[in-house]
């Protein structure tokens, strides 16, 4: 249901410039953060829950952190 609704949304999902650096660093990538993290809602295995203001998403060992009410990318780390 969460996945579902994170989906349909996708086009809203964005992040600050603080939240694009504290991703880079904290998954070590050198990919654009806010692609990376729907890729990797995108994929079939991911899932995802809501706890307070945010969900949580859980794909390729990483938990992605955006609010459900802006659909702000927070942050995101190795599992």
């Amino acid at each position: 249901m969460h996945r579902k609704t994170l989906l349909e949304n996708v086009e809203k999902i964005h992040t600050t410039e603080m939240g694009a650096e504290r991703i880079v660093r904290n998954l070590g990538i050198d990919e654009e953060p806010v692609s990376y993290c729907i890729s990797k809602l995108k994929q079939d295995s991911s899932s995802v829950r809501k706890e307070g203001k945010n969900y949580y998403v859980e794909a390729d060992g990483c938990i992605i952190t955006i609010n459900s009410s802006s659909f702000t990318l927070i942050t995101a780390h190795k599992l």
